[in-house]
């Protein structure tokens, strides 16, 4: 049976790639950031909206909607494109971080986890198998293996451990997910910030031929040199010519630097989460408009934007918007915030393809350490 679901490098900076995976809802330009949509909603935005800014692929988390409305009930309703109206390739998590951090009285043995709701006190139990059957019925085009996150910093030998069951709970997914060529599971490295660790679960992964593979267990509060070397240990011990996916990072920054290391896709709360607290992100640094300096500024956040949030609202509004609470300072943000973002993909990919991402890193991170300009 021919595989509908292909990833092909286009281009090469160094180490960063420039790349397209190919499936039956879309196709998604590599590097490519995936927005939020942990409840089968990007907060604060229409999906349309989403789209427009250049979005190729949304994560949803399988957790979340196992709780609500759950997955059973998603699949009834046709799954989760049809229900969240996004025809457009969806990834979803295994649910095994939030399970970590979120559930309450949560037990992990071999044969999976058993954790209480945070939602309403009721008990569920995940195994690897339930974990990709969930995210088969939410019909996820992208389905992550159940892995067990270990917070750090932790014992060399816990971190070893949770690595080694993750590495066997990746065999049962894989059993469990079976042949389906439209449709990827991805693999999950971790290992902690220790090196040998991470190589040594990258290789094993590599070992049982996935469509793809992530990286796992960062961005947890660990200094960003470490985060660096651990894509330095790990991308060059994962195929070549599959995807590599950084979980949960990052800031502009993290993202200049991992793409640098080999890594094709991220995900991040980061901007939506901002934009619901009065910050925004522009090409020329962070805006915190909850600063009373904001107060009578005419200026819109970014005048060369092609976001109308970006450049069609005056300062002086939006920090009215966030001070009083209203709803759409937050709508407004996020959508701006999406847009830098999407825009910084844009960008990246534009350099990987001319051979110059190391220059062009130079200069956005010039621009953002000259600021925003003050108010005349």
């Amino acid at each position: 049976m021919s595989d509908t679901f292909t990833f092909r490098v286009l281009a090469t900076d160094g180490q960063a790639r420039r790349g397209e995976i190919s499936m039956p809802r879309g196709t998604v330009r590599t590097p490519a950031f995936m927005p939020v949509g942990t409840a089968g909603t990007v907060k604060a935005m229409y999906l349309d909206q989403v789209r427009a800014l250049g979005t190729d692929i949304i994560l949803g988390n399988t957790y979340h909607l196992m709780l609500r409305p759950g997955a059973e009930r998603v699949a009834r309703l046709g799954g989760l494109h049809e229900f969240a109206r996004w025809p457009h390739p969806i990834l979803t998590d295994s649910g095994g971080f939030q399970v970590m951090s979120l559930a309450a009285l949560r037990k992990i043995r071999e044969e999976g986890v058993t954790f209480r709701s945070h939602v309403d006190g009721q008990v569920y139990e995940m195994s690897p198998e339930r974990s990709i059957e969930i995210q088969g019925l939410l019909d996820a085009d992208i389905q992550m293996q159940l892995d067990e996150c270990v917070r750090l910093p932790a014992p060399r030998e816990d971190v070893e451990r949770a690595m080694e069951l993750s590495l066997r709970w990746a065999e049962r997914c894989k059993t469990a997910f079976g042949d389906q060529p439209d449709k990827a599971m991805f693999g999950i490295v971790q290992g902690g910030v220790d090196a040998d660790l991470r190589a040594r679960s990258a290789a094993a992964l590599s070992a049982m031929e996935l469509k793809g593979y992530a990286v796992g267990g960062l961005a947890v509060g660990e200094p960003q040199q470490v985060m660096l070397e651990v894509l330095e240990a790990t991308c060059p011990a994962l195929p070549a010519e599959k995807p590599r996916y950084l979980m949960g990072v990052g800031t502009p920054n993290d993202i200049l630097k991992s793409v640098a290391r080999g890594i094709d896709m991220f995900d991040c709360v980061m901007p939506t989460r901002a934009g619901r607290h009065g910050l925004a992100y522009t090409r020329r640094g962070k805006i915190n408009l909850k600063n009373a300096r904001h107060a009578e500024d005419p200026r819109p956040l970014d005048e060369e934007s092609d976001c109308p949030a970006a450049r069609g609202y005056s300062r002086a509004y939006l920090h009215h918007l966030v001070k009083s609470g209203e709803a759409l300072g937050a709508m407004l943000l996020t959508w701006n915030n999406l847009a830098y973002y999407q825009g910084l993909m844009a960008d990246i990919r534009t350099a990987v393809e001319a051979g110059r991402l190391g220059e062009r890193a130079d200069e956005m991170r010039e621009e953002w350490a000259r600021g925003d300009l003050p108010a005349l």
